[in-house]
């Protein structure tokens, strides 16, 4: 019987530590993991930091990834995720994971790899090439990165998620674990592994916030991204320099207020508490917008409006950073604590697969004739 059907609701999410997060991360997840995990509504939530899915692009700076454990651990405390209803865990500490993805690789073609549009964009991202014949696994991609989505599916599966929140970028990544799944419980005639849903960002413009740069996407390695660790004048010098309408030369001119990145910000975080608070001359967001389209309204004016509804966000987050960044050995314990529970999980799974496949030969004694001469190193044959 599927655990789904058992009617045990659980999460699986996490983050790649190469470096702090950012409001994208905040946007796009961790507000929402949050609210999950202060809902009641599951059985069990884990947070996992995928120290070796990172090492698939930073293979040659691995102490990047290490150090940056605790980074992405401070984050997560300080937004509010408490490790008393949310399991935080360390991804190469979980044995399990690794002979999941290697037992699933080989549900999966490298035909069907090539097409995923998540790896095509990542590599496009990174700087890997395709090959000369533009097939991803030939020279030019590591092996690794072009697995990615199995190894994925390997970490959702082994918690046995029934949800996933992410962003929408993460949709085909989140379809080829679901074909995984199929591919298993259908090859082994057992239902031992969940097809998990996806969660996405309610707020459309949640779904993927747009770098200062006014890039499609905040990320890490384009330096375009305002961190949740940033102090106040780091984010002022971001929010002031940010991208707006390049048509929009002088005050009287009309603006657009599409694809301009201080209005997407505006967007997925202000409301009306912050108009009446911070600028009461409009009562939402919308008489704003109306305003920076017919001309009159300058972006001067609109970035300290946002400047200062970031700044109500970004605070009690920093203190609460600063809270945990005393308090380091109780950090450690936590993740210590979290991969303990998370690897008791996993290794549950990875036996019911093992099973499922008739190759855990120690525990499935009906393969041996007779198991107690096998114990003692008697077995004839």
């Amino acid at each position: 019987m599927e655990a789904k059907d058992a009617g045990r609701k659980v999460i699986l999410t996490g983050d790649r530590p190469t470096g702090k997060l950012h409001l994208g991360h905040y946007v796009g997840s961790l507000q929402r993991r949050v609210e999950l995990q202060n809902s009641g509504k599951f059985d069990e939530i884990n947070i996992l930091i995928a120290d070796d899915q990172a090492l698939t692009d930073n293979w040659d700076n691995p102490k990047k990834i290490r150090d940056n454990i605790i980074e992405v651990t401070l984050d997560y405390l300080s937004v509010g995720i408490d490790p008393e209803l949310s399991t935080i865990c360390i991804q190469s500490a979980l044995p399990a994971l690794h002979s999941l993805s290697f037992y699933y690789m080989n549900l999966v073609t490298t035909q069907r790899l090539s097409r995923n549009p998540t790896v095509k964009s990542e590599m496009k991202l990174r700087g890997f090439s395709a090959g000369e014949n533009g097939n991803e696994n030939e020279a030019g991609l590591p092996a690794g990165f072009f697995t990615y989505p199995v190894s994925q599916a390997a970490d959702i599966t082994a918690f046995k998620a029934t949800t996933v929140p992410v962003g929408e970028d993460q949709l085909p990544m989140l379809e080829q674990t679901r074909e995984i799944v199929r591919r298993f419980n259908q090859t082994y005639h057992r239902d031992i592994l969940v097809e998990p849903d996806i969660l996405l960002p309610e707020n459309e413009s949640r779904r993927r916030l747009p770098g200062t740069d006014g890039r499609a996407k905040m990320s890490k390695s384009l330096g375009n991204g305002i961190y949740l660790s940033d102090d106040e004048k780091t984010v002022k010098t971001k929010v002031m320099s940010m991208y707006t309408d390049p048509e929009h030369i002088n005050i009287n001119d009309p603006g657009h207020v599409e694809g301009n990145a201080v209005f997407t910000y505006l967007e997925a975080f202000s409301g009306k508490d912050a108009f009446s608070e911070y600028l009461p001359e409009y009562s939402c967001l919308e008489e704003m917008e109306e305003h920076y389209r017919k001309g009159g309204l300058g972006d001067v004016k609109c970035k300290k409006f946002l400047l200062k509804v970031l700044e109500e966000l970004l605070s009690p987050i920093r203190r609460k950073r600063a809270d945990w960044e005393k308090r380091i050995p109780e950090v450690y314990e936590i993740l210590r604590d979290g991969t303990k529970r998370a690897a008791e999980r996993t290794e549950k799974t990875l036996s019911e697969v093992r099973s499922a496949m008739r190759i855990d030969y120690f525990e499935d004694r009906s393969i041996v004739k007779d198991w107690e001469a096998w114990v003692h190193g008697t077995q004839e044959g």
